[in-house]
């Protein structure tokens, strides 16, 4: 059975900073492409950053210069360090895995982000 469990997210002040993690069970995670996305209520769920097994990550522009996803294959276990958060990063953060040869694609269940004062 597949599981994303994420964690780490909660209530910070703008310009603060966040980690949030994705541990992942019952896939073998080098096949996986991981990402993670945002979701705000009456808006589409928009990718953040995603990294591939071999470590090339991708960002949104909105979040480049502030964000780094990182993955541990020790841990089966991707990271999003989010530093400066702004107000407009509140959101419900998900982690996804995307097999690279097939459609299979996984999702946790989400964690809240909310950057206020």
């Amino acid at each position: 059975q597949v599981q994303l469990v994420e964690s780490g997210g909660g209530l910070v002040e703008p310009g603060g900073s966040l980690r949030l993690s994705c541990a992942a069970s019952g896939i073998m995670f080098s096949w996986y492409a991981m990402a993670w996305y945002r979701q705000v209520p009456g808006k589409q769920r928009e990718l953040v950053a995603s990294i591939t097994s071999g470590g090339r990550a991708n960002y949104a522009d909105s979040v480049k210069g502030r964000f780094t996803i990182s993955g541990d294959s020790a841990k089966n276990t991707v990271y999003l360090q989010m530093n400066s958060l702004k107000p407009e990063d509140t959101a419900v953060y998900y982690c996804n895995a995307a097999h690279r040869w097939s459609q299979d694609v996984y999702w946790g269940q989400g964690t809240q982000v909310t950057v206020s004062s």
